[in-house]
């Protein structure tokens, strides 16, 4: 079972304070590619980086076989301004570690420090790739790694990966068997009437009116189209129109965002969007432009990847502190990757109540218990050592 060994904890957490006090947003983690490969290095890891892009990759090598297991970790921070008052709080105004991708980063170093320390390689049947990636905020990183090669030299046969959970308390993990996280897709209508005198509204043709239409019609969609055992999301984020209270605008322009649980959902949704966008223009006589943008896939765990990630879990925990969880309607990028190879991404308790640490993901408090650093560790090192045992 689980205990901690202060003088690892202790690394773990000047390292994570150091990516939490140094956050960078998407596509720009120089920085912290910089820190990251510094310290692979240092552990004697062989590190790859990219000529055009962020990112980095650390390479542990076993004395026989040939099977990889790739650990992921996201690296980047979102464009958001830290309200914490903590002495590692952000020291670059406007960009926080509000999703704990900070915490990420260091349960993969941890994993690579105790398999060098303990001289685990030694026995390895196989390989471990440590692959930090990029700009999973924007949905691009995981997918521009892989076009990269990032899943070759060596071959890599399946990928785990872990993400922060405030929902959960610290001390208890959960894993997706199978369907984990939603797709994420966006959709944009730009609504084009004729402009006029507010006080005229017969001479003008009113986007304003079209748009507003729009928006309370889409609600039908969940829940009078999806069948009410099938998950979707639809929402407006942005609707622009006019500069002046005494003046009907000439076009109104309305965005918004797209999940759903299954493939089927999704292109369902898809459809709707489209037929209402474009019935507008027979009732209100405006001319529509409607575009979808699609975004991140749906994320499916591999069962076999998941019931092992399990299993380790419950050796580290005991069996009270692990779960299987239900889907949930957020997007991750490391959907790219299960599109690849067999892979699993599990959720480790962050949370605190006594500690009054509390808030979620993308909360300008966000903060973690620091114990959950070293859980990760401890699993995901008893990952690499299950896997690459036989």
């Amino acid at each position: 079972m689980f205990s901690t060994d202060p003088k690892i904890f202790d690394w773990l957490v000047e390292v994570r304070r150091y990516f939490h006090m140094h956050p960078e947003i998407s596509h720009q983690e120089y920085g912290t590619t910089k820190k990251i490969a510094s310290l692979l290095k240092s552990m004697g890891v062989d590190v790859s980086l990219f000529d055009d892009m962020t990112g980095a990759v650390g390479t542990i090598k076993g004395a026989t076989g040939e099977k990889t297991l790739g650990l992921r970790a996201d690296i980047d921070a979102l464009p958001m301004q830290e309200l914490n008052t903590t002495d590692y709080k952000s020291l670059n105004d406007e960009v926080m570690h509000s999703c704990g991708h900070d915490a990420n980063t260091t349960v993969m170093l941890g994993t690579a420090k105790k398999i060098v320390d303990t001289g685990l390689a030694d026995t390895m049947n196989g390989n471990v790739k440590f692959i930090f990636q990029p700009a999973e905020e924007r949905g691009a990183g995981a997918k521009a790694m892989i076009a990269r090669g990032v899943l070759e030299n060596p071959h890599v046969n399946r990928v785990i990966a872990c993400h922060m959970s405030p929902d959960l308390p610290v001390g208890k993990v959960g894993i997706f068997h199978s369907t984990g996280y939603a797709s994420g897709d966006r959709f944009a209508l730009q609504i084009n009437g004729r402009g006029g005198h507010g006080g005229r509204p017969e001479e003008c043709v009113d986007p304003v009116v079209a748009g507003s239409f729009f928006v309370n019609q889409i609600q039908s969609i969940v829940s009078r189209n999806i069948k009410p055992t099938e998950a979707a999301v639809v929402s407006v984020g942005k609707f622009v129109a006019g500069n002046a209270a005494n003046v009907i605008p000439e076009t109104a322009v309305i965005e918004g965002s797209i999940r759903a649980l299954t493939a089927e959902v999704r292109d369902q949704v898809f459809q709707r969007l489209e037929d209402m966008a474009y019935g507008l223009e027979k009732t209100f006589e405006v001319q529509c432009q409607f575009h979808i943008q699609p975004g991140v896939p749906i994320l499916i765990n591999n069962s076999e990847v998941a019931e092992s990630l399990y299993d380790v879990s419950v050796n580290v925990l005991g069996p009270e502190n692990v779960s299987y969880l239900p889907p949930i309607m957020g997007s991750e990028d490391f959907s790219y990757f299960t599109l690849e190879r067999p892979s699993a991404i599990m959720r480790l308790g962050c949370s605190n109540e006594k500690r009054g640490i509390v808030n979620f993901l993308h909360s300008p408090y966000f903060d973690i218990d620091e114990t959950v650093l070293e859980i990760g560790t401890e699993i995901f090192y008893q990952a690499v050592k299950s896997y690459l045992s036989d």
